[in-house]
């Protein structure tokens, strides 16, 4: 059974609500009952009220979207179940006694809410209370839906924020009802995973093959379409829009493509020639919707968004607004679901209009494109090279040695992630073959200065631009205070007191106490393969030294050092936060460097 942070499980859906509630000032409890509604419920007299709801486990659905702009209330069941028929009435008698002009129940398409949201409508007619149900279906999945018709999904979000508008407007309970039923007749959702979920207390609801992604499932794991093989995110969302498209398809969702974006965002017309107006595409508007289903990173997220937007502009679609995050959720369920509503300028104005609702995105209105001019960036102003033709060792050497480099590092690449993994986020060979690469583009693209000082320099503007993490900027640092401490020389003492600079210079970065070698001994891993070579490369400073001895002995000292890390505690980065007992392997950073200085010996 998968682990939770739960009180109880019994009792974690009202955990939730009473959580939700105490954090946000605009909301409030009704005594008794799992009914969340709008803490200035007198503000509704004279204007149709909106409740919704059903199972826990939607979050931030429904109880985010209560607010002014949107819902007047809801009610939650618990997870994955309809709420009671008590509990709605009771909702619905709060919104009546605080003087609302009609009430609208949205409910999505489950046999369950659809049971208990419709006694409780039956019951309040009777109590003379004036109540009407929308019943939102927007899934695209089955090509043939049952006799119970489309699951109610994630598109019932934008029927709860067009409705919320309407109600906000002053608009009556006529008009509210057939423009949210208009609205939820041209809205579509599918939804994607790539892993189940798991009720509080239960075993996870079904199970995925590790090369498997479900399409189609509802958002209480309920059945899909078929298990696909895993594809990247822009096969992925293909798959999903062609399937939700599908005019073959009883449940698809009719867009009508526009102009080729090749002929919508043409060159312009050349000097001197007739100038015609960029014709206007002819295509469907929609508001696009990317869910986050609980358990999907947020950059997984923005990947998907960003597949979706180029999939649909592709088809000559025009995308008014763009909403990225989670809105309905199914527990920690890796996956995400696409929704799209056809929107006219109306629809779009109410997607617009302001709302409180706690987990309606704040975002600026406008319409959405992966087609945005770039923003300049600012030009470095050229360095003025000092002429050292003829320093240094000839650049047949100099690509020699840095191609020896480069291979060993993405040879090294499956080791360094491995030993990253036992004390940090397994990308240290990662981003050690990313300079590596980066390095290598960088020597096919020009040839690498022979002058040691410029090489050395040329080398840091690639680390610091490419690399990234701390280990691109600690390289950067020592390499650009090397070159600093090379300029117009190239002799060994040269050498030994550029690798000194380099030392210094990162030492100057860090806290007192916490450099290299220092006193402390607080060793910065990484670093200490590159200190204990510097230490031997003095060596170089005395008259007739033999230049190969003494970087072999360099090599060896850092060797040595990197091996002697995996009896140390880390004192940065984020081995330092992990308990030296669970420390076994020697840093892999520090291995990086020794690999690095045995491949220039070589």
């Amino acid at each position: 059974v998968p682990k939770k942070l739960v009180v109880t499980v019994s009792g974690c859906a009202d955990d939730a609500v009473a959580g939700l509630v105490a954090c946000n000032p605009g909301l409030r409890m009704l005594q008794g009952h799992r009914v969340v509604l709008r803490d200035d419920l007198p503000a509704i007299r004279g204007r149709v009220a909106l409740l919704s709801g059903g199972g826990s486990g939607h979050e931030p659905a429904h109880a985010g979207y209560v607010g002014k702009g949107m819902l007047t209330g809801v009610v939650a069941g618990t997870v994955f179940a309809s709420p009671s028929v008590g509990s709605i009435l009771a909702a619905i008698r709060a919104v009546a006694q605080a003087g609302a002009a009609g009430i609208l129940l949205i409910v999505k398409n489950y046999t369950g809410d659809r049971l208990n949201f419709g006694m409780a409508l039956e019951r309040a007619r009777a109590e003379g209370a004036v109540v009407r149900m929308v019943v939102v279906g927007d899934d695209c999945a089955f090509t043939t839906p049952g006799k119970a018709g489309r699951r109610g999904i994630c598109g019932t979000v934008l029927i709860h924020k067009v409705a919320g508008a309407l109600a906000e407007a002053g608009a009556s309970l006529d008009e509210i009802e057939k423009k949210v039923m208009a609205a939820a007749k041209v809205m579509g959702t599918l939804g994607l995973s790539l892993s189940p979920c798991s009720i509080p207390g239960s075993k996870p609801s079904f199970q995925l093959a590790e090369d498997e992604m479900e399409l189609g499932l509802g958002i209480c794991s309920s059945p899909a379409l078929c298990p696909l093989q895993v594809l990247p995110a822009d096969e992925a969302v293909e798959t999903m829009l062609k399937h939700m498209t599908d005019p073959s398809s009883a449940s698809h969702l009719s867009l009508t493509p526009g102009e080729s974006p090749r002929t919508l965002f043409a060159p312009p017309n050349p000097p001197g020639s007739q100038s015609y107006p960029a014709p206007h595409p002819a295509g469907s508007s929609v508001v696009l919707v990317v869910n986050n289903l609980g358990g999907l990173s947020c950059l997984e997220l923005g990947i998907v968004a960003g597949a979706a937007v180029r999939c649909l502009e592709n088809r000559g679609i025009r995308i008014a607004r763009a909403l990225v995050g989670s809105f309905m959720t199914a527990l920690e369920m890796a996956g995400v679901s696409l929704t799209l509503m056809l929107v006219d300028e109306e629809l779009v104005r109410l997607v617009d209009a302001k709302t409180t609702a706690m987990a309606w995105p704040n975002i600026l209105a406008g319409p959405v494109t992966t087609r945005k001019e770039e923003m300049p960036a600012p030009r470095e102003r050229p360095r003025k090279l000092q002429d050292e033709t003829g320093i240094g060792p000839g650049m047949a050497r100099v690509k020699q040695v840095l191609q020896r480099v480069c291979s060993t590092l993405l040879d090294m690449r499956d080791k360094l992630n491995e030993l990253d993994r036992e004390a940090g986020d397994g990308d240290c060979g990662h981003t050690h073959a990313q300079a590596a690469q980066a390095i290598q583009e960088w020597m096919r693209s020009r040839p690498p200065p022979a002058a040691p000082a410029q090489l050395l320099s040329a080398l840091a503007d690639v680390l610091l631009e490419q690399m990234g993490g701390s280990s691109g900027v600690l390289y950067g640092l020592f390499l650009t205070a090397a070159a600093g401490s090379l300029s117009g020389r190239s002799d060994s003492p040269a050498w030994a007191d550029a690798m000194d600079a380099g030392i210094e210079a990162m030492q100057r970065s860090f806290p007192p106490g916490l450099s290299p070698g220092s006193q402390t001994n607080s060793h910065f891993l990484q670093l200490d393969s590159l200190f204990a070579a510097t230490q031997a490369l003095h060596s170089l400073r005395s008259p007739g030294a033999d230049p190969l001895q003494v970087l072999a002995t360099a090599v060896q000292r850092a060797e040595e050092a990197a091996e002697a890390t995996r009896y140390m505690d880390a004192a940065a980065g984020r081995a330092s936060y992990i308990r030296s007992s669970r420390l076994e392997q020697p840093d892999p950073g520090a291995v990086a460097v020794a690999g690095v200085l045995a491949a220039v010996l070589q």
